[in-house]
């Protein structure tokens, strides 16, 4: 079939909060494209709960403050400038989404209500009841749809990004059908690599498909093993996981083991608002002990109609479960929830890879360290898509040619992908890397996840979007049994 081909200014991949406020940067003079894997909403962004941390109160907060907390959490593995960039900067951004028409809650005198999460020293977190993350994608979405200098394309898979003479060219799959578009910048905005596990909050479409891309080109990955394991989602039979957000615990919330007993108290000051990765390694410790895995929160103590308010989506999640959160305790475990580590990047969300961005979860910008403070996600989204959109603009004044189309030339037909290795990958690391490593099971998986990139990459298979996400998830998982292995 005969390929169709566009040439765009900026081709951003990825519909979350980063590709849209990073497309939102430019005028109608630069033509952009934004490359949605699966449907609009359809990513990481949609469904984070928490909100945004953000010091907009400065008597009563400050940046060192939130400088300090951003450290404590990461274990003083941050990068120090892009810490400060973060959190100096990120106010405007967030005061800039709410000029767009992104909404946050107020109390009753009209100011931002902001909440408290784990491993924050002050309420700094404004948010949208507990749907923060869909509520940014629909304001950002409606003003994405406003541009039209902006193309917005649904289900479309990036199959490969080949750099040609001022830019790329980029193989995309739609409905079966394969098109390029050459474009002379790329933003990478894939979100992260959640799928490469069996147990995840991610969606669908974590699958690391942007690492995997950087990572063909040449570019510096880095710390990808720095993988989040959110210690409270909800524990179901069926293996999906749900998040219950860190700000329950931040309302008030007590974890509780399998005595329906809190023991926080064993293992840190902080109880249940120490850091994440604590409070993860503090439950897998407590099921040693007691051996039991089941856990639980209880917010039973609160009052009723607050917690339907402040809560709506969480309480829906449970109550399909038979659980109601203001009566009933809430059944919980780690699992596999963001990803620290990723393509290297400056202070500008530059790669070193040249014309190529990357900004968002896929991103290793340093500002998170070795664990990430809770709600400085969609903050480092906002901040880093901005400033590489900024640079972009940077170098368009500076008198960059533009992009030359080249022949097109692909054969991506084959056999199809067999049954089972996308299983195997998750069920790899889930045995090797979780929580607390096991160092013979990361040598054995990274052999393993060896062996099956050998065969992903030897046989002719097509390039659906079920290989190519096995290749992201196969070529991720190996990155990080690696470091795993070397630290």
């Amino acid at each position: 079939m005969e390929n169709r081909t566009n040439i765009v200014d900026v081709l951003v991949v990825g519909s979350g909060v980063a590709g849209m406020y990073g497309a939102l940067q430019f005028d109608s003079s630069t033509s952009v494209m934004i490359l949605s894997k699966y449907s609009k909403t359809t990513s990481n962004s949609n469904l984070a709960q928490g909100g945004v941390a953000a010091v907009l109160n400065p008597e009563e907060d400050s940046f060192d403050l939130h400088i300090k907390d951003t450290f404590i959490a990461g274990r003083h593995e941050n990068d120090p400038e892009s810490v400060e960039v973060l959190v100096s900067e990120g106010p405007d951004d967030v005061r800039r989404i709410m000029d767009m028409g992104v909404r946050f809650d107020r109390n009753a005198e009209g100011e931002l209500d902001m909440t408290l999460e784990g491993g924050h020293c002050r309420r700094r977190i404004v948010h949208y009841k507990d749907c923060t993350g869909a509520e940014m994608v629909r304001g950002l979405l409606s003003e994405v749809e406003k541009k039209e200098n902006i193309i917005y394309r649904e289900n479309t898979v990036l199959v490969r990004l080949v750099r040609v003479r001022s830019g790329f060219r980029a193989d995309l799959l739609c409905d079966g059908e394969y098109s390029s578009v050459f474009c002379s910048y790329c933003m990478l905005c894939t979100g992260g690599v959640g799928r490469v596990y069996k147990y995840t909050t991610n969606p669908k479409s974590a699958t690391g498909d942007g690492i995997r891309i950087a990572y063909e080109l040449g570019a510096q990955i880095k710390n990808l093993s720095y993988i989040q394991f959110h210690p409270t989602a909800f524990n179901s039979e069926n293996g999906e996981q749900f998040l219950i957000s860190e700000s329950v615990r931040g309302e008030g919330a007590y974890l509780l083991n399998c005595h329906k007993e809190r023991f926080m108290d064993r293992y840190d000051e902080r109880l249940e608002l120490a850091p994440r990765d604590v409070v993860s390694k503090s439950i897998i410790l407590e099921s040693r002990r007691t051996g039991s895995n089941n856990f639980y929160l209880d917010i039973t103590h609160e009052d009723a109609d607050f917690l339907r308010e402040r809560f709506p989506a969480i309480s829906e999640g449970c109550r399909q479960y038979g659980v109601d959160i203001t009566k009933d305790l809430i059944p919980v475990f780690p699992c596999q929830h963001y990803l620290m580590g990723g393509i290297e990047v400056d202070i500008d969300s530059k790669t070193t890879v040249p014309r190529l961005y990357a900004c968002g979860e896929c991103a290793n910008t340093g500002v998170h360290g070795k664990n990430r403070l809770a709600s400085n996600s969609l903050l480092e989204a906002l901040v880093f898509s901005r400033r590489a959109a900024e640079d972009i603009k940077r170098c368009m004044l500076n008198g960059f040619a533009k992009v030359s189309e080249l022949p097109v030339s692909n054969d991506f037909s084959g056999a199809p992908l067999p049954e089972g290795i996308i299983t195997e990958i998750r069920s790899i690391m889930q045995r090797a890397y979780f929580v607390l490593p096991d160092a013979g099971a990361v040598r054995f998986g990274l052999k393993q996840i060896d062996n099956i990139l050998k065969r992903l990459k030897g046989a002719k298979y097509a390039h659906t979007t079920k290989y190519l996400e096995a290749l992201s998830l196969a070529t991720c998982a190996y990155i990080i049994l690696k470091e795993a292995e070397e630290k």
